[in-house]
């Protein structure tokens, strides 16, 4: 199996510093999502805009958290709206040339 990249994208309802906060509260538990390699939190201020990309050991680890429950309340937070979910496959050759962070997929595999 090899990796995919998950990027989710949303607005916020809340204030910056309650978003930061939601997220620290948040971490630990995405931190134990079962084949997440990690986690990189995007947060664009002045556009209150906010989101994710994620690097997962497989396309059934991805589905699994996309479909579960923290899938589904990331989905319909009162807090985020205009979510955009999309996936990805990794071109391999050219990310280890420009030396992309995917290389922990291939090693844990």
């Amino acid at each position: 199996m090899s990796a995919k990249l998950l990027q989710v994208n949303f607005k916020l309802n809340v204030s910056i510093a309650e978003y930061q906060s939601l997220c620290q509260s948040l971490a630990e538990t995405f931190a134990a999502i079962p084949g997440l390699h990690w986690k990189v939190w995007t947060l664009n201020e002045a556009a209150r805009e906010a989101g994710g990309v994620y690097l997962f050991e497989s396309e059934q680890a991805l589905n699994a958290y996309l479909t579960g429950p923290l899938g589904a309340q990331v989905g319909s937070h009162p807090a985020l709206r205009d979510i955009s979910v999309k996936t990805f496959d990794i071109m391999d050759g050219v990310t280890a040339i420009t030396r992309g962070p995917v290389a922990v997929a291939a090693a844990a595999g």
